[in-house]
C-alpha cells in the first residue's frame, strides 16, 4: 500500500488527467462510439473501430508512464512531445466524430430505414460538419507545429506551406467527390431511405440510398442484398430515378406487360387482369394500392401479338421487386386457369398470287 501511495505522489495534476480521462475513456469506447454512430450494427468493422480506440488509450497511457517513470530526463522531452502529438491527433480525431454526431442530430432529419430509425445527414448537416473537422483539424496542425518546435512564424509557414501543397497536388482526387456529394444532399433529390434505378453498364440496378458520406454513397441493392459503394461525382453521371419521390399522392405508377395472341378476344383479356387484380387485392404479400381501380389498355399491336399492359400503384417501394414477382406469379397462374397463354405466338402469312397467260 505504501509503494503504491508513493507511486501516485510521482504524478501531477496533468498526469492525473492525462491517465484519468484516457482510463475512463478506454472503458466506456464501445458506448461512446455507439453514441457516435446512430447504428452500430450497420456500420462496416464497428469491433474494430472500437479496438483502435482503446488501443490509442492504452498507448497514451504507457507512453505517459515510461515518460515519467523509466525514462531519462535529458530524452523526456522527446517524449513529451512524441505523446503531446499522440494525444493530439487522437483527441482532434474523436472531436470531429463527435462533432459530426451532435449536427446529425440537430440539423439532420430523423428518417425510418430498413424498420430503423435514425438521424440522416442534411446539407446544412453535413456543410457544417465539414467545417467544424476543417477548423479542428487546422487547431490541432498548429499545436502539433507548436509543440514541434517551430515557433517561429517563417517555420510554421513551411510546415503548413508543404502540407497545403500536398492537399493542392491531390485536390483532384477528392474534392470533386465533396462537392458532389453536397450538391445531392442540397438537391434534395436523393435522401438516405430512398429506392433508386440507375443502370451500370447493361445492369439495371434498384438500391436503397443507405448512407451519403463525404467522398461516397453507399447503396444496398435490393435484388441481391448486398452493399453497392459509389463515388458521389460517378453518381451525378448516371441517370437515377428516385422511386421513393412519388408524382403524386396514389403512389409508385407500375406496369406489366404481356404478349397476348390476336385469337384471344378482349373481353378474355380484360376478365384476366380483373381477375390478377382481385386477388391482388386479397394477397398481403402484394404491396398494392388496393383503392384504386384497375388500369390496363394496348400498349402496342405487333406484328405476331398485342402487347397488353397492366397498370398498378405501390408506396412500398421497398418491397418494389417482390411484388412484382408475386404478381407475375399469379398472372402466370391466373392465365393457366383460363386457358390464356402469355407465350409470343408465331404467325405466318403467306401470300399466293396467281399469274395469267394472256
Amino acid at each position: 500500500m505504501e509503494q503504491l501511495l508513493n507511486l501516485l505522489n510521482q504524478f501531477d495534476a496533468l498526469g492525473y488527467i492525462i491517465i484519468g480521462v484516457n482510463f475512463l475513456l478506454l472503458i466506456f469506447a464501445r458506448q461512446i462510439l455507439m453514441r457516435v454512430y446512430s447504428d452500430p450494427d450497420e456500420v462496416s468493422g464497428f469491433n474494430r473501430k472500437v479496438m483502435i480506440f482503446r488501443a490509442f488509450n492504452l498507448l497514451i497511457i504507457l507512453v505517459y508512464g515510461y515518460y515519467r517513470f523509466f525514462q531519462d530526463k535529458e530524452n523526456k522531452v522527446l517524449w513529451l512531445n512524441i505523446l503531446a502529438v499522440l494525444a493530439i491527433i487522437y483527441f482532434a480525431y474523436l472531436s470531429m466524430h463527435l462533432a459530426h454526431a451532435l449536427l446529425v442530430r440537430q440539423y439532420g432529419k430523423e428518417r425510418e430505414i430498413n424498420g430503423k430509425k435514425r438521424y440522416i445527414s442534411t446539407y446544412q448537416a453535413r456543410l457544417l460538419s465539414i467545417f467544424s473537422s476543417i477548423f479542428i483539424g487546422v487547431l490541432a496542425l498548429l499545436i502539433i507545429i507548436r509543440f514541434l518546435g517551430y515557433d517561429s512564424l517563417l517555420e510554421a509557414g513551411g510546415v503548413i506551406g508543404i502540407i497545403g501543397v500536398f492537399l493542392a497536388l491531390t485536390s483532384s482526387i477528392w474534392a470533386p467527390d465533396i462537392f458532389h456529394g453536397l450538391i445531392i444532399l442540397n438537391s434534395d433529390m436523393l435522401s438516405e431511405g430512398d429506392v433508386i434505378q440507375f443502370k451500370e453498364g447493361s445492369e439495371t440496378i434498384y438500391g436503397l440510398v443507405y448512407k451519403t458520406k463525404v467522398f461516397h454513397t453507399v447503396i444496398l441493392n435490393i435484388v441481391n442484398n448486398h452493399r453497392v459503394m459509389i463515388r458521389n461525382s460517378k453518381l451525378r453521371d448516371y441517370i437515377v430515378h428516385n422511386l421513393s419521390k412519388f408524382a403524386s399522392a396514389r403512389g409508385l405508377r407500375e406496369s406489366l406487360t404481356f404478349k397476348i395472341g390476336y385469337d384471344v378476344p378482349t373481353d378474355a383479356v380484360k376478365d384476366l387482369f380483373e381477375t390478377v387484380y382481385s386477388k391482388a387485392k386479397e394477397d398481403v404479400g402484394i404491396a398494392i394500392e388496393e383503392q384504386y381501380e384497375l388500369e390496363y389498355g394496348i400498349n402496342d399491336t405487333g406484328d405476331h401479338a398485342v402487347e397488353w399492359v397492366f397498370y398498378y400503384y405501390t408506396k412500398d417501394v421497398e418491397k418494389l421487386m417482390l411484388t412484382r414477382q408475386r404478381l407475375l406469379q399469379l398472372m402466370l397462374d391466373t392465365s393457366k386457369a383460363k386457358d390464356i397463354s402469355l407465350a409470343t405466338p408465331l404467325s405466318h402469312v403467306v401470300e399466293t398470287s396467281t399469274v395469267t397467260s394472256g
